[in-house]
Formats: C-alpha cells, sequence, structure tokens
C-alpha cells in the first residue's frame, strides 16, 4: 500500500504533514510547528505518532517537539546542530543518510541557506520531497545563516529531482510570492496559469500544496536565476546565476 500524506495548518502559516506507512502503521511528523494540530490530525485518523523528522532549528518548526515526544515516546530525527539549538534528538542525519519510517525511505539531502543546519527529506517511493523553508511553491527561503551561494547550490540540489515530486513546503506564501515572481516575468506563462490557480484556491480557503516540482521549474523564479530571460529582466545580461539568485532574493526581501 502506498503512504498516506496528510497536511494541515499550524500556527499562523506554516504548514503541518504527517506521513503514513499503512503496512507498519508507523507514522511521522514532518516538523512539529505546535503540537496541538499534530494530536488533532493523528487522532481523526486513528494513528500513532513514531516519528518526528525535523529539518531545521527555528522554532516555528520545533515548538511542538517536546509535548509531542512526552505524549508518544516517539523518535526525533533532527539535522547536526553543533549549537545543540535542538532538543529531545535521538537520531542525527546528514546528506545521504537514509531514514526509515516504518517501511517507508526518506532519504536526506542537506539544503543550507535559511539556517546552516537545514536539510530536506526525500521519499523516493513516494515521489514526496519536504523541502521545509528552503524551496517554496514560486519563493525561497530568506537567507538567514548562509549566504547566496550556499542557497542557490541547494535550490539545485533540489532541482535536480524528477518533475513528477510533489513539493511540500513549510508556508503558506505562495500568494505573494507569485505576487513578486509577476514582477520579474509578468509574461511567463507557466507563471500566469499558477498565479490563477492560487487565487482560486486561496477565495476557496484551500492550500496551495503540494505543487508538482516540474511545474515549479518552469513557473518558480528562484529556480529560473540561470535562465538568461530573468538576467535579462534584472538588467543583468550574462552575470552569474549566483548573482542573479542574489539580486532575486534582495528584491524579495523588499518587496
Amino acid at each position: 500500500m502506498a503512504a498516506e500524506i496528510r497536511l494541515f495548518t499550524c500556527l499562523t502559516d506554516n504548514f503541518g504533514y504527517l506521513i503514513h506507512d499503512p503496512a507498519t502503521k508507523a507514522t511521522a511528523s514532518i516538523d512539529a510547528p505546535e503540537a496541538a494540530p499534530i494530536i488533532k490530525a493523528l487522532e481523526r485518523e486513528g494513528w500513532t505518532l513514531t516519528d518526528i523528522l525535523i529539518t531545521h532549528h527555528h522554532h516555528d518548526h520545533v515548538g511542538g517537539v517536546a509535548e509531542l515526544k512526552q505524549k508518544y515516546n516517539c523518535r526525533v530525527v533532527a539535522p547536526h546542530d553543533k549549537a545543540a539549538r535542538i532538543a529531545n534528538v535521538d537520531l542525527r542525519a546528514g546528506q545521504g543518510d537514509v531514514v526509515k519510517v516504518g517501511g517507508l525511505l526518506a532519504r536526506v539531502l542537506e539544503t543550507p541557506g535559511h539556517t546552516l543546519d537545514h536539510i530536506s527529506y526525500v521519499f523516493d517511493s513516494e515521489k514526496a520531497l519536504f523541502a521545509a523553508d528552503t524551496l517554496f511553491s514560486i519563493g525561497c527561503g530568506r537567507v538567514f545563516e548562509g549566504d547566496y551561494p550556499m542557497m542557490w547550490d541547494s535550490l539545485l540540489k533540489l532541482r535536480a529531482l524528477p518533475d513528477d515530486f510533489r513539493l511540500y513546503c513549510g508556508h503558506e506564501y505562495t500568494a505573494a510570492n507569485v505576487k513578486f515572481a509577476l514582477t520579474v516575468e509578468p509574461d511567463n506563462a507557466a507563471l500566469k496559469a499558477r498565479a490563477e490557480e492560487v487565487t482560486r484556491l486561496r477565495a476557496a480557503n484551500k492550500p496551495t500544496l503540494p505543487t508538482l516540482l516540474g511545474e515549479e521549474k518552469k513557473a518558480n523564479v528562484f529556480l529560473r536565476a540561470d535562465e538568461p530571460s530573468v538576467a535579462a529582466s534584472l538588467r543583468m545580461k550574462g552575470a552569474d546565476a549566483t548573482a542573479v539568485f542574489g539580486e532575486l532574493r534582495e528584491r524579495k526581501n523588499k518587496s
């Protein structure tokens, strides 16, 4: 049986995710923004939490860990974090590691930039990418701890995944991201189609995720920093992709 994935909101604009293996009954929460919505989702499905897969140390991704750990005695997997800002960790994971959730396999990619410890989880058999705050739909995370070359390299790692993978990210930022992206690529047909879809979804109070990675590659300007047309729109014709990405991120920071 295929894995079951549930999406729900936490805090103000965070997404919570549960991924469940029907064969073994194992269930993982991807990050833990706050405990109550995760417990509610588990009880609604009749699932028991066995694992928490943490992507990075920011409080809006780990705030519910302690309560969930106490309630379910679940395993907590987290990135290598020399500053030890993440508590209650049972297993540290890094680039190339594979984390088992029952019979499901999560491949770990190190995707620093937003934070230095950020990792993403790739469930290849389920064609699911949990990218937290590295890659958003039509956007990417702010670069707080790393630098622009580091973040661009992380985005290239994620862009290299197959087009039919679904992207699950950390926040409902898509509408704001679309608004910015249209200032850079107003004639991008894929972006305009996504803009219309996002408007419909938000009007119906529905999430804009998941989204296909192949569609993101066509519409997400931050994944297109090496496209000559993007550089030209920024008046940076011939510039290195890293420089173009940095300019895009700077402009988004001010938007």
